[in-house]
């Protein structure tokens, strides 16, 4: 096949993938709106004794406000996708580059970052609206605009430092190197691990409070619950997650001495001793079920073929011609390659989302279940049950919507599973 045909072959491979993967999230956004509103007016009859009915009403207009939101992103990304692509986006923005910057590896990692800024400035007013719009007018969002304008400059001040040495040591490997991708992998590699590490010791801390769980009860339980499971980490620690929104959560973080547990102290306000022992005992039990080892795994080794791939169509000329971006005007840009590639794989990615999604599922009956092994299997109830109900999680998803992008399973499967009716969970 020739070089034009298969540019074309490859631009029109990319537009009806991604037309395709749109119209499926359109369609699977409108399926759970429709599904959530048509159950609004009525508590599922398991939870009709632990739920009311304002709780349940709020939990769909929420639902389905932020599926609203969705559906308008989707669009709209999908139009900047095109807008970068096949309308010849990256190829003017590389053009000015190139003419004011040159096109040593400095240039190239500085098309990188306005390419970042970019997008960053085209999202900044959906999550403007997602905080301080569609968050405020359901009682959640606690943030301030100072408060979001500092996250916004950390967040960009942090991915600057940390992501532009190992960029542009990848972009030095794409000249020096025919293996380059095996080795960008193997930094890319080192580099997941040190965060597991970096970030929850010295980057978290940056945007929030972690202060030791306070004596009590329920810090004796949570001690007791560790010695019980043999589980040794840094600490139990507490994040003052209220400073920004009144969504409750927990979760584990870490690897090696850097492993630790984190309690929103939403969390804390919401559920009593027991509950949150319970809640600890699920974190504890996606580690003790090598559940983060196996994500751990799953990433690297998809992150390796990932840069296989990228080696293979980095020295295609139709990959870039297929996309929007004549690699003749410029010369070598592997700064074009690496974004063109980012921007494709997602299109490509998203039938890929119901096997994520469903192995999450699978992962989080696990840990419900080494839970209720090691703690109040009702109390978890209870907690998950009090946990739907303060974050307005809807009890009635669309079945088809679960299936496709849900990591964790609607409450009444998860009830099911620990072998609780919702009365009894309350």
């Amino acid at each position: 096949m020739n070089p034009l045909s298969s540019s074309l072959l490859c631009s029109a491979g990319f537009a009806a993938a991604l037309l395709l993967a749109t119209a499926l999230r359109l369609w699977l956004g409108l399926r759970q709106i429709r599904h959530v509103q048509a159950h609004r007016d009525r508590v599922p009859e398991p939870f009709a004794a632990t739920i009311d009915l304002q709780a349940h009403r709020k939990a769909a207009d929420y639902t389905s406000a932020r599926q609203q939101m969705a559906l308008w992103h989707t669009v709209f990304s999908a139009a900047v996708l095109l807008g970068w692509t096949l309308l010849g986006g990256l190829q003017q923005l590389a053009h000015a580059n190139s003419a004011l910057f040159g096109r040593g590896l400095l240039a190239q990692l500085l098309l990188l970052g306005e390419f970042a800024l970019i997008g960053a400035l085209l999202d900044l007013p959906w999550d403007l609206w997602r905080t301080f719009g569609l968050e405020s007018r359901f009682g959640f969002n606690r943030s301030t605009p100072g408060l979001f304008v500092a996250d916004q400059l950390r967040n960009a001040l942090l991915g600057a430092l940390i992501m532009a040495p190992l960029a542009l040591l990848v972009l030095w490997l794409m000249r020096a190197s025919a293996l380059w991708w095996l080795w960008g992998w193997a930094a890319f590699a080192v580099f997941s691990l040190s965060m597991m590490v970096v970030f929850p010791t010295w980057i978290a801390p940056l945007f929030n409070r972690f202060e030791p769980l306070p004596d009590g009860e329920v810090k004796r339980r949570a001690q007791d619950l560790m010695r019980r499971c043999g589980f040794a980490l840094q600490g139990l620690y507490v994040m003052d997650g209220s400073r920004r929104s009144a969504h409750a959560n927990a979760y584990f973080t870490g690897i090696g001495s850097a492993r630790r547990v984190v309690l929103f102290d939403t969390l804390l306000g919401q559920l009593e001793a027991t509950q949150i022992e319970a809640v600890l005992a699920h974190e504890v039990g996606h580690y003790k079920r090598h559940h983060i080892q196996q994500r751990l795994a799953l990433t690297l080794g998809m992150s390796l073929a990932g840069f296989a791939l990228l080696g293979l169509l980095a020295g295609r000329s139709w990959f870039y011609r297929g996309l929007g971006f004549d690699p003749d005007l410029l010369g070598g840009n592997q700064a074009a390659a690496l974004i063109l590639f980012s921007l494709a794989l997602p299109v490509f990615g998203v039938f890929l989302t119901p096997l994520s999604a469903g192995w999450s599922r699978k992962h989080e009956f696990e840990a419900d279940a080494y839970a209720a092994q090691h703690s109040d299997a009702s109390a978890l109830g209870s907690a998950l049950l009090r946990m739907y109900r303060d974050n307005a999680s809807t009890l009635t998803p669309d079945p088809w919507f679960v299936r496709f992008y849900y990591s964790h399973p609607p409450a009444l499967q998860r009830l099911g599973r620990l072998g609780l009716p919702a009365a009894a969970a309350a």
